[in-house]
Parts: C-alpha cells; sequence; structure tokens
C-alpha cells in the first residue's frame, strides 16, 4: 500500500508500477539541472531512463515543480527541469517550495525522501555528498547523511565525490548506521577516481545479493538507507594526475571566489568540466548511466 502524501504527484507510469508490486528506481533531478551543462543534461536524463528501462524496471526521476513534489517526469517537465532557473531543494527546502508553490530540483537527500514518502525503495545517483574538506572550521556537512540515517531507501551511486573528505564521510555513514556496499570492489570509489583510498566493510557480487542484503536490513536494521557504491567504469577513469590537478586548482578557485555551502559542488564539478576537455564529463555520464542500470537490477530482484 503507498502511503498518502497530499500532492504528492506519480507519473502514470510510476502509478502502474508502484500498484501491481513492479519494479520503480528513482532519479535525482539536481543532477540535469545543476551538474550537467545544456544540452548534454536533456540528452542524459533521457539516457538514464532509458538505462532503467532496459533492465526492467519504470524511472522515476524526482523534482518540485510549482509547489507539487513529483514522482517520475513526463518529457515536458524533463525539459523545464533541463532548461535551468530551478532552485537545489534539500530535505529542509522541501516543505518551505511546496508550501510557497516554488519550483526545483532534489538533491540526493531530498530525492531519498520524496521516493520513500511514494514508497520508491531504489535510487540511483551519481556521487553521495558528504563530510567537506574543512568541515572542522565551517562544519558543512551534506544533508545527504543525516537524511540516509532517517530514510529506508537503498542508494546506488560511485562512492561519494572525490571533493570530499572521505574518510569522515564513512565514519558519518558508520556513527549513522548507514551500511556500505562495495558492488564487486573491495575500495570505496570516489566518484572520477575507481579508489578513494579507503576499504568498503562489505562487498557484494551481484544484484540478487545486494537485495538479499537489503530486504534484511529493512527489517534488523534501524530504518537507515544503505549505499551500493559502484566504481566508475574502468575505461572512463579520470586520470590520477589529472584528477589531483582539478581538484587542487577547483579548491583554490571557490577559496578565492568566496563560494560555500551548497555552492561549491556545482562550482567544482563546472570547473572539472571546463578544465578537462570533456573528461570528467565523460566519466559523470558513465557513471551514472552504470548506477541507474545496477540500481534498476536490484529493483527488479527486490519486485520478483
Amino acid at each position: 500500500m503507498m502511503p498518502h502524501v497530499p500532492d504528492l504527484v506519480l507519473s502514470p507510469a510510476v502509478r502502474a508500477a508502484l500498484g501491481s508490486g513492479g519494479a520503480v528506481v528513482a532519479l535525482e533531478s539536481t543532477l540535469l539541472a545543476h551538474g550537467l551543462p545544456a544540452p548534454r543534461n536533456r540528452e542524459v536524463a533521457d539516457e538514464l531512463e532509458a538505462e532503467v528501462r532496459a533492465a526492467g524496471a519504470v524511472p522515476a526521476t524526482i523534482a518540485v515543480l510549482d509547489g507539487r513534489p513529483h514522482v517520475g517526469l513526463e518529457a515536458p517537465e524533463l525539459d523545464r527541469v533541463c532548461a535551468g532557473g530551478l532552485e537545489k531543494l534539500s530535505v529542509r527546502d522541501l516543505g518551505v517550495a511546496a508550501g510557497l508553490g516554488g519550483s526545483g530540483a532534489t538533491t540526493v537527500a531530498a530525492t531519498a525522501r520524496l521516493a520513500a514518502l511514494a514508497g520508491v525503495r531504489v535510487f540511483a545517483t551519481g556521487g553521495l555528498g558528504g563530510v567537506h574538506r574543512d568541515a572542522r572550521e565551517t562544519w558543512d556537512v551534506s544533508a545527504d547523511l543525516p537524511a540516509l540515517a532517517v530514510t529506508p531507501v537503498l542508494v546506488v551511486s560511485a562512492g561519494v565525490k572525490s571533493i570530499l573528505d572521505v574518510g569522515a564521510t564513512l565514519e558519518v555513514l558508520e556513527t549513522s548506521s548507514v551500511p556500505v556496499l562495495g558492488y564487486r570492489t573491495d575500495r570505496f570509489p570516489g566518484f572520477y577516481r575507481r579508489d578513494a583510498g579507503f576499504p568498503v566493510p562489505w562487498r557484494v557480487e551481484s544484484a540478487a545479493e545486494a537485495a538479499a542484503a537489503w530486504r534484511a536490513h529493512t527489517v534488523l536494521g534501524p530504518g537507515s538507507g544503505m549505499l551500493l557504491a559502484q566504481p566508475v567504469p574502468e575505461a572512463d577513469e579520470l586520470d590520477a594526475a589529472l584528477h589531483e590537478r582539478l581538484l587542487a586548482d577547483g579548491l583554490r578557485l571557490v577559496a578565492e571566489r568566496g563560494i560555500t555551502g551548497k555552492d561549491v559542488t556545482p562550482a567544482l564539478l563546472e570547473h572539472f568540466h571546463a578544465a578537462s576537455d570533456g573528461a570528467s564529463l565523460a566519466a559523470n555520464v558513465a557513471l551514472v548511466r552504470a548506477n541507474a542500470r545496477l540500481a534498476a537490477e536490484v529493483a527488479v530482484q527486490l519486485a520478483n
């Protein structure tokens, strides 16, 4: 039974799939509105949904439009998300945006929240947010982490973005009772890089194993989410030396411009895309497509 949530708009395909117990995969809209340049973002929107469908699941791209949270977007709505001008909405912003009739693209935290309210339990994204490198001074920690601690959704990502303090992020996930599984890897991935320098606590070899772990976690766990970390495809991994140079230059750039808070990640990603001659963009698209396919495979296993 789907919980009743006022003004939660489900697309016809998502509503039908949830009503019949079919497989559904949530997809975030911040990647499209703020993470990728136009017109590539609109192409990627279709590519991600195609990956989900190819694996036998229904895609549910999520956004807030005119005060109404949408779980599953039609083509005109995807056009609107990718056209630019939308706010970036985390969990704290959802009620305000809805109450004031606003529109915005949803972050990992907000997407997970709306997915869970709709009854969608599997979510594919690029990289999870986490603890920023200067968090000891700024207290800058992504809302993705506390959201996963209380939101029962399985998130498939390429680990966390390499611009973060990966070790501190893993510590917070452990404290929050969020299991971290490596998909066919013993090393925790760092978005553009396959190895962020830390091991994963658990390893699974198949979507079936991931689904089995998730089922058991929903019974024995404290109500938290789970992170299934899949490395970027080896052929698309960013060169290590190039990555370090881009990261150092990007961190210096945001410091010089006084960029803080939720604007840091989009600024750094834009710098990576502009300064890498398209290499980081290709890696970003490759990893999120792979995550969408894996998430769909897990969702199908859960539906079966």
